[in-house]
């Protein structure tokens, strides 16, 4: 941890924080607040959580912030308390209410209604989102009182599952999904669809990027491992993100150029054409890379660099 090649500053740690972010907390100040405890040099989030939101936000510090723009695409997890019987303008309870029936469907008809989400949909963005329209931010212009109008994006749902449901029309709901999908607009349309309205009460986010919630820890914990010197128990390889691109262990020599930004060849009979993570001799993570498509005459495999990790 913290290790450095000659003439490199010492940037602090280098890995993943798996981070249960509290309710009322903004994401960057959670990541703040991260870089402060364990006085890391730069820091950042593996995806946006509201504020009112809570659960798996993995921090990124170090050379393991260069992972994230590959990995903000991947598969996430919410469990969501949806409350039947009003709107709100941010879809969640920080907005206004906009009252609706507080005849709550039955049972089977909430169930077929929320099966209807499942699959390939176009979902409307929610107004008080961080989505540019013109040039600023969604919800700054939602904020000045001005009508805001957003595209649909394509969304996919893999599960939308009834937990609870509760008789003054809480509906928990268990859903995977896939990037860019708001929980919030899940709530508005589900209410809409059932004709009571509905907002989105409580969030919680129990998987993204392949951290799950039960390996996160609270800042505090956070706080309380590093006063004990207990960093390195809770402190996730750079590569950590990173897990289902196959890895590869090469040879000093392969190694060495790899490392000064060249091209190598490499013996890999198994090895498939793609992205690959390529480790030292001694199995160090060291750099992610680009497998090609031909072999040479001895039937080596050429790779190419395509970002190195130094002093992890």
């Amino acid at each position: 941890m913290g290790q450095t090649r000659r003439g490199r500053k010492n940037e602090g740690p280098h890995g993943w924080l798996a981070i249960h972010k509290e309710a009322g907390m903004t994401s960057t100040r959670v990541v703040e607040r991260v870089k402060r405890i364990v006085k890391a040099g730069k820091a950042g989030h593996g995806g946006t959580l509201d504020p009112f939101s809570e659960g798996v936000l993995p921090i990124a510090m170090g050379e393991a912030t260069k992972t994230l723009s590959q990995v903000l695409d991947g598969e996430k997890a919410y469990r969501c308390w949806i409350r039947l019987g009003a709107e709100t303008d941010t879809g969640d309870p920080t907005g206004q209410f906009t009252p609706g029936h507080t005849q709550f469907p039955d049972l089977p008809t909430l169930r077929v209604a929320l099966e209807r989400f499942l699959g390939e949909q176009d979902q409307i963005p929610p107004a008080y989102s961080a989505i540019h329209v013109d040039g600023e931010r969604a919800y700054e212009r939602a904020r000045r009182g001005e009508t805001v109008e957003i595209p649909s994006r394509r969304v996919i749902f893999h599960q939308v599952e009834l937990v609870e449901y509760t008789e003054d029309g809480l509906a928990t709901v268990d859903v995977r999904c896939g990037k860019g999908t708001y929980m919030r607009a899940l709530a508005r349309d589900l209410g809409r669809n059932l004709g009571c309205l509905a907002h989105l009460e409580r969030l919680l986010r129990t998987r993204t990027l392949g951290f799950a919630l039960a390996e996160c820890v609270t800042l505090d914990a956070l706080s309380q491992a590093i006063g004990d010197g207990r960093l390195n128990e809770l402190l996730l390889p750079v590569d950590r993100a990173l897990d289902d691109i196959p890895a590869l262990r090469l040879r000093l020599e392969a190694w060495s150029r790899i490392m000064n930004g060249q091209a190598a060849w490499i013996e890999a009979d198994e090895m498939a054409p793609g992205p690959v993570r390529l480790l030292s001799p001694e199995g160090r993570f060291g750099a992610t890379g680009v497998i090609g498509q031909g072999r040479d005459p001895s039937g080596r495999l050429s790779c190419t660099p395509t970002r190195l990790f130094l002093g992890v």
